[in-house]
């Protein structure tokens, strides 16, 4: 009966050992094909970002503002050089409004003189510190 035990137990044993290599082949296959895969990705990003950027006269414009005028339209400030032109963007269409220098922009405004809520809570304290 040993006799038939013995070489069962050393099949199975070389069986477990092969299993071992076996996965460890596996996971390094696995290993490869995600990194090429990431590597891919990284290539494919990279030309979708050399694609995209703008060459030639879209590299001159500069979008310095935009304002919702309805619930598809706005009209859009777009800087061409040293001209800006105020564009009404509706869906399929662009109209241009108006065209002006870039020296000609309003500049920041003043600076409001006082802001109104501490106005407001000086009249609030007022008016509690009487129902006291």
């Amino acid at each position: 009966m040993r006799l038939l035990v013995l070489p069962l137990l050393a099949a199975a044993g070389s069986a477990a050992a092969a299993d071992a290599s076996g996965l460890a082949a596996s996971a390094t296959q696995m290993a490869l094909g995600l990194a090429v895969v990431i590597a891919l990705l990284l290539v494919t990003l990279w030309v979708l970002k050399r694609v995209a950027a703008p060459r030639g006269a879209a590299a001159g414009m500069k979008i310095l503002g935009a304002a919702a005028v309805g619930p598809r339209e706005k009209v859009v400030l777009v800087e061409i050089g040293e001209t800006v032109l105020v564009l009404g963007v509706a869906p399929g269409q662009v109209t241009p409004l108006h065209s002006l220098a870039t020296s000609d922009l309003p500049g920041p405004g003043p600076a409001p003189a006082a802001a109104p809520s501490a106005a407001f809570q000086a009249q609030l304290r007022q008016l509690l510190e009487r129902r006291k």
